[in-house]
């Protein structure tokens, strides 16, 4: 169960202000179907981050000494460092808005996740807890409890959470969750 509680507040925490929560908004201002937005970032996120969840199961396993607890710990500290860069909604490709809300959504999610901050902390929380469906059920349940109230309410939960101090808080728990990792090995 710690697998998955801490995969949720670290995503939950990392996703707020990211890319891929300012493509949440921009998809919400441009359809209209909101549920079909949230079942798209549903079936992105699950698909996308069992494949990281796996990943970093299967690296995890390359890392059982204490070497190896020292770069998952370390790796936990950079990716809370990274957390403190902001990051800038890309350009998404106009021609999937005629697919609806759901294609686009679930397309253009799981392009903007690769690589993105939110996709290392799932391989990361693989490796660590080895529990690849814990992990890929709360890595994708933070991404909805992040998400879910930009799609319904976003402009104006935008303006009115403090992104800087969110990034501040999230990149204070992975430094955290990397510190115990290093003091445990």
């Amino acid at each position: 169960m710690e697998a998955f509680s801490t995969s949720v507040l670290t995503v939950t925490l990392a996703e707020v202000g990211d890319k891929t929560q300012l493509l949440s908004l921009l998809l919400a201002l441009r359809f209209r179907n909101k549920w079909g937005i949230i079942l798209g970032i549903t079936v992105a996120t699950l698909f996308n981050h069992a494949v990281s969840a796996w990943l970093g199961s299967w690296i995890g396993q390359y890392f059982q000494s204490q070497a190896g607890q020292w770069v998952i710990g370390g790796s936990f500290i950079l990716l809370g460092l990274w957390l403190l860069i902001p990051d800038k909604a890309e350009g998404e490709k106009a021609a999937l808005e005629h697919y609806g809300a759901f294609i686009a959504s679930t397309i253009l999610f799981f392009i903007a996740e690769i690589g993105d901050k939110t996709q290392v902390a799932t391989v990361l929380l693989g490796a660590q807890f080895n529990a690849l469906v814990w992990v890929t059920l709360g890595t994708t349940l933070g991404m909805l409890i992040a998400n879910i109230p930009v799609v319904f309410a976003g402009e104006y939960l935008m303006r009115r959470i403090p992104l800087r101090l969110t990034r501040i808080v999230a990149a204070t728990v992975f430094v955290l969750i990397g510190l115990i990792q290093l003091v445990g090995s």
